[in-house]
Order: structure tokens, then C-alpha cells, then sequence
């Protein structure tokens, strides 16, 4: 049974994650997608390289004997997933990015499911849907036929592939040997050195002010290192596609920063966020242990419908 810590890692996670996105909203008329997501690891990778240091004391020679695994992350999710994020919001409404992102985590837990053999609980699948179907409340605002009437344009494209990416940077992250920090330390230097000399030749001048470069500094810090790594340890810990469903949070947290900033709240939006939080509830409630009768060997368990995953 994974600690109740890394559920509140995953929460967290999310959090600075949606963070991210009220924040990048408002810097990004002054810097470019790829501006943004050079300086964003450029800002992590060196506060990265310490948490690894002091939590992991990694062997570097062994996490380095894994660099192609580390480089082909880094592209995925650091750089990929970024910049195909920011491209989708630059081209599409909030409503057309955020229904393709909330494919994502029905998307991991049926790729890690074929992939790695993660078994899908009956209780997992139920939490599933019912996420599913609160973040599609949310997002429609109550109007659920929407979701099948809605014309996606290439905003719509650049979403679905940086769901892609990130599925793929979830399930191949649990594959890896290097501990889970010291992989999003080497990962993000990854990140910065193959971004700088690319921003250097094309990157357009950055019109922040102050207000603005704080901005990329909180992206730099809370998204980029503490949602990496509180995410790269949950994942570690209870496998992608449990810890995928967490990615529901995101819309509701949104919802909230934008209470917090004078946008008012439906009741609609109020019941669609208990129903992604029941949704996280019934996938991450632990599995009932089969208990194993004396002497006959037979295992038993009133009610009990599945083991544990398969490994």
C-alpha cells in the first residue's frame, strides 16, 4: 500500500502544474513558447542537480550509463510536451485544449495496461470514468453533448500530440533505474543545453516587465522542479497509469485560481470537481489483500475481485 504522502505528492504536483498555466497566460505575449521553455529548465536544472544531491546521493556514473533513456525523456516531456502545450493555447480556445487533454490519463492507464502489463482495477476503471465525466462537466459547462459537436482545430492537434508525449514520458518513467530526482535533474540539463543554442538563433526578443519575470521564475521553480519530481516519485511508487488519474485535478484547480482572481464558480463546475475528486478517490484506494487460508493454501476474500498488478 503506496503512503499517503505520495498521493499528496500527486495533488501538489498538479497544482503548480495548473499554476503553470494561469501564470504562462499571463507572460506569454511577451516571450515565445520556446523562449519560455529553455529559460523554465535553464531555471530548474541547477535546483534539480541539488535536490538530487541531498535526497538521492545519486551515483552519476550509473544514471549516466542510462543517457539515451534521459535524453529521449528529456525530449518528450521537458521539450515536447511544452512547446506543443503553448502551441495548442496559442490556437485554440481553452475549451477545445483542455477536452483533449483530459484524454490523458484514460490514455496511460490503457497504454501502461497493454505495454507493461499494469493491471486496470474494477474500482480504477469506475474512478476512471467518473473523473472523466466530472472534468467533461466542468469543461462544458453542463453541455455535455458538446463534446461530440465541437470542431477541433489545429489547436486541437497540437493537444492531442502533447497528450501523446506525455504518455509515452509517463509509462517509459517507470522503466527507468536512475532514482526519480536525479532523472528530472538530468533530464532538464538535457533540456537547457539542447534549447539554448536553438532560442539563440531564432528566438524573437522577450518584452517582459518585472511582474512578468517573476512569472517565469515560478514556472522555473514550482512547475519545472517540484511537479517533476513530486511526479516522477509517485510514479515510481504506484505506477503510471493510478498515478495518471491525478492529471483530472487540473481543471479544478484552474477553476480555483480563477475564484481566487474574481471569475465566479457554477454549480456546475462545483459538481463536476467532486466528481474528479471521487474519480481519484476510487482509483487510489488501496487493493484488498487476498488472505490465505491454513493449511489448504486457498486464498479468500468475501468481496475481493482482484490481486495486485501484475509485475
Amino acid at each position: 500500500m503506496a503512503s499517503w504522502r505520495v498521493y499528496l505528492f500527486l495533488v501538489l504536483a498538479n497544482l503548480f502544474w495548473s499554476g503553470n498555466y494561469v501564470v504562462g497566460n499571463l507572460v506569454v505575449g511577451g516571450i515565445s513558447p520556446l523562449q519560455l521553455t529553455a529559460i523554465r529548465w535553464a531555471i530548474a536544472a541547477p535546483f534539480l542537480l541539488v535536490l538530487a544531491a541531498l535526497i538521492e546521493k545519486p551515483d552519476w556514473r550509473a544514471a549516466l550509463r542510462e543517457w539515451p533513456m534521459h535524453l529521449l525523456q528529456a525530449a518528450l516531456g521537458l521539450i515536447a510536451f511544452c512547446l506543443f502545450s503553448y502551441q495548442a493555447l496559442a490556437h485554440t480556445t481553452a475549451l477545445d485544449a483542455a477536452l483533449v487533454g483530459a484524454t490523458n490519463p484514460v490514455l496511460i492507464a490503457v497504454i501502461a495496461a497493454v505495454l507493461i502489463r499494469e493491471r486496470i482495477r474494477r474500482t480504477s476503471i469506475l474512478g476512471l470514468v467518473t473523473s472523466l465525466f466530472g472534468v467533461l462537466l466542468i469543461l462544458t459547462n453542463g453541455r455535455l453533448l458538446e463534446v461530440f459537436t465541437t470542431q477541433y482545430n489545429v489547436g486541437g492537434v497540437w493537444m492531442l500530440g502533447a497528450v501523446m508525449v506525455w504518455t509515452v514520458y509517463t509509462i517509459l518513467g517507470r522503466t527507468l533505474k536512475t532514482a526519480p530526482v536525479t532523472s528530472a535533474a538530468l533530464q532538464s540539463i538535457l533540456a537547457a543545453v539542447a534549447l539554448a543554442p536553438i532560442t539563440l538563433l531564432v528566438g524573437g526578443p522577450i518584452t517582459l516587465d518585472s511582474a512578468g519575470w517573476w512569472g517565469v521564475l515560478y514556472i522555473g521553480l514550482f512547475p519545472s522542479v517540484l511537479s517533476l519530481m513530486l511526479w516522477n516519485i509517485s510514479v515510481k511508487k504506484i505506477g503510471a497509469g493510478r498515478a495518471g488519474i491525478y492529471l483530472n485535478l487540473m481543471p479544478v484547480f484552474t477553476a480555483l485560481m480563477a475564484l481566487a482572481m474574481g471569475t465566479p464558480i457554477t454549480l456546475v463546475q462545483v459538481l463536476g470537481g467532486a466528481l474528479v475528486i471521487a474519480g481519484v478517490w476510487l482509483t487510489s484506494r488501496p487493493m484488498r489483500t487476498i488472505a490465505v487460508a491454513p493449511r489448504s493454501g486457498i486464498g479468500f476474500d468475501a468481496g475481493a475481485s482482484e490481486v495486485g498488478p501484475v509485475r
